[in-house]
C-alpha cells in the first residue's frame, strides 16, 4: 500500500516538473540579472576614499614595515572646509566628512603618506629587524692542525673580550657575551651550520655572530670537509638556500703562505676566500665584516689579527646600538665581486659591448656545403674551394676523446703539516696514504711483561703483531680517537693511489726498523726479538678506514701469501666495499653507539646518512657470518653511550649476529684536542662498570635466545669478550684461532674453491683467558708501577731476594 503511494506521489511531481520548469528557469535567469547589476551598481557609486591607496597597499605587503598613511583635514584654502569648520578631523569621521565635502565641491582629496621602503639585495638587514636590546654571542670557530691557528684563535677570543666591554659599559640593557670557542674537528657541523643556533630561553633576544679563522693548506684537510658541507647545504633542495640568514652577521679571517702562494690569484688564503663566499650564501649576504688576511710568515701577524678583532668588536656594537647591519654600498655582502664573477662566467666583450664567447660560437658555425666543398671566412662567404681532406682509416676502437684531468693529490705530502704531526706521534709514512706503526703492547711483550687482549682471546702475541693501515683517511672524527685528530678526513677516495705492493713492502720495512730499534731497551728478551723479527699478524686498525683503499683485496693477498693473518677494522660507514670485501682472518666493525643520536655524538661520521649506512654494513656482516669470523667492538665511553644502552645493543646484535662482541672501555690519550671532543679521565670506565654493563648485555640476549656467553676476558686492557653458542663446543670456549689451518683451508679455497666456516679453524681458548681468570699470560711476568701493587711487589722481590741470599749461605 505504501509503495503505491509512493509511485504516485512521484508521478504527480514528475508532471509538476515538466508543467513549470520553464518559468523556473526564467525567474532564476532574472534574479541572477538583477543580483548581477546591482553589485555593479554598488562598486560604480564607491567613494574613492573607502579604497585603500596605494600607500595602504603597499603597507599591507611590507607587513607595516612603512609609516601608515593618514588622510588630512582641508586646509582653511579648500573650498571644502566651509561645510564643517569646526568638525573633528580624528578617527573615522573624517573619511565620511570627506565624502561629503567631495559631493558638494570638487575640491581634490589630499592624501599624505611616506614612502614604503622596499628591501633590495643591498638591505642586508633592516634596522627594525633587530630588537634594540639584544645579546650578541660572538661564536669563533677555526681549523688547525699544527696548534698555531687554535693559539690565535684563542689570544682572538680574549682580544675580542675585552674591546667589547669596554664598549658596552654604558648600556645596561645589551650585552655582547663571551666568545664562545670551536674546533671545526670537533663540532658536528649540523648543528651550526644548517641553520642559526637557537637562542637559549632565558635570553630570547640572543643573536649569534659567526667568527671563522681558517688555515690554508695544499693539502686535505678538515677544511676541505667544511667546504663540503657548505657547499652541499646550499645546494640541497631540502635546505633553504639562506638556511643561516637568522646570524646576525659573520666574518672571516684566513692565514696564507705567501712564499708558496704570493698573491691571491695564486692561491694565497684560497681556502678562507671560499669559506667567506659560501658563508655569504648560506647568511644571504651577512658579510658584517671584510675578510682579513695575513702571512704566517711575516712579522705582523698578530697585529693584522688585532686591527680585524677591533674593527669586529665595532661592528658589534653597532648591531647592539642599531639592531642591524643597515643598507650598504650596491654590491654589499655579494659572495664574489662583479669583475670576478664576470671572469667565473667566461664572458668576454668586445669593443661594441659584444660577448666574445657567443662571437666566437657564431664563428664556428659552418654551411653544410661549405663543409662538402670547402670553408668559409666565417662571414658566410667560401674563400676557398679546396677540398678538405678525410681520414678514412678504420681502427678496432673507437678513438673516444678523453678529458684532460688533473693530476691527484697526494693524501699526506711529505712537505705537509700532516705528515710532520703523524711521524712525531711515531708514524712511519708509507708511500703518500699509508703508515705504520709499533704498539705500546710489542714494547710489553719483546721485554715478557704481557700482550694485549688479542692474545688472550685469539692467541696472537704481540711481538709477533705489525699495526698498520693502507688509508690514514677517516670518515668519522670519533671523539675518542687516540690520532689527536691529525689524520686526513673524507667521504670519497679523491687522491692518488699507490700500488698494493709498495704499501706492502713498505709498510714490513718500516715495522722491522722500529723493532730494530728496541734492541738496546732495558728488558728486552733475546728470544723474543728474533721472533719479533718475522711478522706473524697484521691488525689493519692502526688509524684511518682501511677499507677505504680500493686496493685492500690485493693488499690482503699480499698479506696471505705470506702467511700473515688479517684482523681489519671498519667503522661501518661503507657498505659497498665491505660486502665486496674478500676473506680476512677476523673483520670487525665499531659499533659505539646503540642509536642514531648516540652515533652522531660519539662518531660524529662525515655522511649524512650514516645511520642508514651503518644499518646496511650490519646486514651484510649478517651475511657473511658463516663465511668469515665477524667481530662487533664496543668501546664504552662513560657519559655517552653507557647508561641504559644494553637493550640497544642487544638489537644491533641480533641484527647482525656476530660470531664476537669485545666491548672495552675508552683509552684517554690526554690530548687538548680529547678535551676540545668533551672527552676527559672522567669519561674512562672502570672495569667494574664494564663488567656490569657486559653481564647486562649478556641478560639480555639470553633473554632473547639469541645464544650468547661471556667467554674471556683481559683485565690489563679493560676488556671483556662475548660469544656465539657455536664457539661453545664440549663445555669449552673455542675463541682462539687455529692460525696453520686457516692458511691451508685458505690455500684450498683458492686451488680448488672449497669454501669453509669460521667453525674449521678455531682453537680451543686457554684456562687462564677464560671469564673470571683474568686473562694474564702466565708466561709473562707482571710488574706493577704505582700504587699499593707497587709496594707490593717490591716486597714479594725483597723477600725472593733474602731467600736466595740464604739458599747461597
Amino acid at each position: 500500500m505504501a509503495g503505491d503511494v509512493l509511485q504516485i506521489f512521484a508521478q504527480r511531481l514528475l508532471t509538476s516538473w515538466h508543467r513549470y520548469r520553464i518559468p523556473i528557469f526564467f525567474l532564476a535567469a532574472v534574479v541572477s540579472i538583477v543580483i548581477w547589476l546591482s553589485t555593479r551598481y554598488h562598486k560604480r557609486n564607491t567613494p574613492l576614499s573607502d579604497s585603500l591607496s596605494p600607500c595602504q597597499s603597499e603597507e599591507q605587503n611590507q607587513n607595516d614595515k612603512a609609516e601608515p598613511c593618514r588622510v588630512e583635514s582641508p586646509s582653511k584654502n579648500d573650498p571644502a572646509a566651509a561645510f564643517y569648520p569646526n568638525s573633528d578631523h580624528s578617527g573615522s569621521s573624517i573619511e565620511s566628512q570627506v565624502r561629503q565635502a567631495k559631493q558638494s565641491a570638487n575640491g581634490p582629496k589630499r592624501v599624505h603618506g611616506s614612502k614604503p621602503v622596499k628591501r633590495g639585495a643591498n638591505n642586508r638587514t633592516n634596522p627594525g629587524e633587530l630588537s634594540r636590546d639584544i645579546n650578541i654571542q660572538p661564536m669563533v670557530f677555526y681549523v688547525s692542525l699544527t696548534g698555531s691557528t687554535e693559539a690565535y684563535a684563542k689570544s682572538f677570543c680574549h682580544r675580542l673580550q675585552k674591546a667589547t666591554h669596554a664598549l658596552i659599559e654604558n648600556h645596561s640593557k645589551t650585552a655582547i657575551l663571551t666568545p664562545q670557542l670551536h674546533d671545526l674537528s670537533y663540532i658536528e657541523l649540523d648543528d651550526y651550520f644548517i641553520a642559526a643556533p637557537k637562542p637559549p630561553d632565558s635570553a630570547p633576544n640572543t643573536r649569534f655572530f659567526y667568527c671563522i679563522l681558517i688555515p690554508t693548506y695544499n693539502i686535505d684537510t678538515m677544511i676541505n670537509t667544511f667546504l663540503g658541507h657548505l657547499d652541499d647545504t646550499h645546494n640541497d633542495f631540502r635546505i633553504d638556500t639562506s638556511s643561516l640568514s637568522g646570524l646576525a652577521g659573520y666574518s672571516v679571517f684566513g692565514f696564507g703562505d705567501r712564499e708558496g702562494w704570493p698573491s691571491e690569484e695564486e692561491g694565497f688564503c684560497s681556502q678562507a676566500r671560499d669559506v667567506d663566499r659560501w658563508m655569504a650564501k648560506l647568511t644571504g649576504k651577512k658579510r658584517a665584516y671584510p675578510l682579513g688576511m695575513a702571512d704566517v710568515k711575516g712579522d705582523n701577524t698578530q697585529m693584522v689579527l688585532n686591527d680585524w678583532c677591533d674593527g669586529l668588536s665595532g661592528i658589534m656594537f653597532d648591531l647592539i646600538s642599531s639592531g642591524g647591519l643597515g643598507e650598504g654600498f650596491p654590491g654589499s655582502g655579494d659572495p664574489i665581486e662583479s669583475d670576478e664573477e664576470d671572469i667565473r662566467d667566461g664572458e668576454e666583450n668586445d669593443e661594441n659591448g659584444q660577448s666574445l664567447r657567443n662571437k666566437r660560437k657564431e664563428e664556428q658555425i659552418v654551411d653544410l656545403e661549405d663543409i662538402k666543398f670547402g670553408v668559409t671566412d666565417g662571414k658566410g662567404t667560401s674563400t676557398d674551394r679546396q677540398l678538405l681532406p678525410i681520414d678514412f682509416t678504420t681502427h678496432s676502437h673507437p678513438q673516444a676523446s678523453k678529458p684532460v684531468s688533473q693530476p691527484q693529490l697526494e693524501m699526506v705530502p711529505t712537505s705537509s703539516p700532516t705528515f710532520t704531526a703523524l711521524t712525531k706521534q711515531g708514524y712511519t709514512i708509507v708511500g703518500s696514504h699509508s703508515g705504520v706503526k709499533i704498539c705500546r703492547w710489542t714494547k710489553s711483550a719483546l721485554r715478557g711483561r704481557g700482550s694485549c687482549y688479542k692474545n688472550s682471546f685469539y692467541g696472537i702475541k704481540s711481538h709477533l703483531c705489525m699495526e698498520t693501515t693502507p688509508s690514514l683517511s677517516c670518515s668519522n672524527k670519533c671523539v675518542f680517537c687516540w690520532r689527536h685528530g691529525t689524520n686526513p678526513v673524507g667521504t670519497t677516495w679523491r687522491w692518488k693511489v699507490d700500488p698494493p705492493d709498495l704499501i706492502f713492502d713498505g709498510v714490513k720495512a718500516g715495522h722491522y726498523k722500529k723493532i730494530k730499534m728496541l734492541r738496546g731497551v732495558p728488558g728486552v728478551r733475546a728470544e723474543r726479538f728474533a721472533e719479533a723479527m718475522r711478522i706473524r699478524h697484521c691488525a689493519l686498525s692502526l688509524v684511518g678506514e682501511p677499507i677505504f683503499y680500493p686496493h685492500i683485496n690485493e693488499f690482503l693477498s699480499l698479506l696471505h701469501n705470506e702467511h700473515i693473518s688479517s684482523f681489519l677494522v671498519c667503522n661501518a660507514q661503507h657498505p659497498d666495499e665491505l660486502a665486496a670485501l674478500h676473506r680476512v682472518t677476523q673483520l670487525y666493525v665499531s659499533i659505539d653507539a646503540s642509536n642514531r643520536d648516540s652515533l652522531r655524538k660519539i662518531d660524529r661520521p662525515l655522511h649524512r646518512d650514516f645511520w642508514e649506512r651503518f644499518q646496511r654494513c650490519l646486514d651484510i656482516l649478517r651475511e657473511k657470518r658463516y663465511l668469515q669470523r665477524t667481530v662487533y667492538r664496543l668501546t664504552l665511553v662513560k657519559g655517552f653511550n653507557v647508561d641504559e644502552e644494553a637493550v640497544g645493543y642487544a638489537d644491533l646484535v641480533e641484527k647482525g649476529l656476530p660470531c664476537f662482541v669485545e666491548v672495552k672501555g675508552v683509552t684517554f690519550c690526554g690530548t687538548s684536542t680529547s678535551a676540545s671532543a668533551g672527552l676527559t679521565m672522567q669519561n674512562v670506565p672502570f672495569y667494574e662498570e664494564v663488567v656490569a654493563f657486559v653481564v647486562a648485555l649478556n641478560a639480555e640476549l639470553t633473554r632473547r635466545g639469541l645464544g650468547y656467553g661471556i667467554a674471556a676476558e683481559h683485565k690489563h686492557s679493560c676488556c671483556v669478550l662475548l660469544a656465539s653458542n657455536r664457539f661453545y663446543v664440549n663445555d669449552r670456549w673455542h675463541t682462539r684461532i687455529d692460525y696453520d689451518k686457516f692458511f691451508t683451508l685458505l690455500e684450498k679455497e683458492k686451488n680448488n674453491g672449497i669454501s669453509f666456516r669460521p667453525e674449521d679453524y678455531m682453537r680451543e681458548t686457554d684456562e687462564w683467558a677464560l671469564w673470571g681468570n683474568g686473562g694474564f699470560d702466565p708466561n709473562d711476568t707482571r710488574v706493577y708501577t704505582r700504587g699499593r701493587n707497587k709496594a707490593k711487589l717490591n716486597a714479594v722481590l725483597k723477600a725472593s731476594e733474602q731467600n736466595a741470599t740464604s739458599v747461597e749461605g
